[in-house]
């Protein structure tokens, strides 16, 4: 019951908020218009304030956001070459996902052969 109150409340502020917007639009148009653009200019210049002195400052500067630039594109190559990692939502499909999970026929990147001459032995001295 207290929710319907509520709500009728709000319909009527609306309602009033929207006839006092006609009157003013349609009655006196040229002072509702020039209110509404110095609105919007004090909404901007507040808006530019806060911008500047509080995220302008939170963001990298100079060699920060170098190393920030450096350090995405190492991780945009890493994952190019050994694909992302998705994360498991539940633990049964964690389980699912390994139990199915196939080997990479690919080698190692990092690996190497030596070939040498395995045919070869090398002469020892038995006691």
């Amino acid at each position: 019951m207290r929710n319907k109150a509520v709500s009728i409340f709000v319909y009527v502020i609306v309602a009033f908020a929207a006839f006092g917007l006609f009157t003013q639009l349609f009655g006196n148009t040229v002072a509702f218009l020039s209110r509404l653009l110095i609105s919007i200019g004090i909404g901007a210049v507040i808006f530019g304030l806060v911008y500047f002195l509080l995220i302008r400052r939170q963001q990298p500067s100079g060699r920060q956001r170098d190393n920030m630039k450096k350090y995405k594109q190492a991780v945009k190559q890493s994952k190019s070459k050994y694909g992302h990692q998705q994360s498991a939502k539940s633990a049964g499909s964690a389980y699912q996902k390994t139990s199915q999970k196939k080997r990479n026929p690919k080698k190692a990147s990092h690996l190497r052969v030596i070939e040498g001459n395995k045919t070869k032995k090398k002469k020892r001295v038995s006691s």
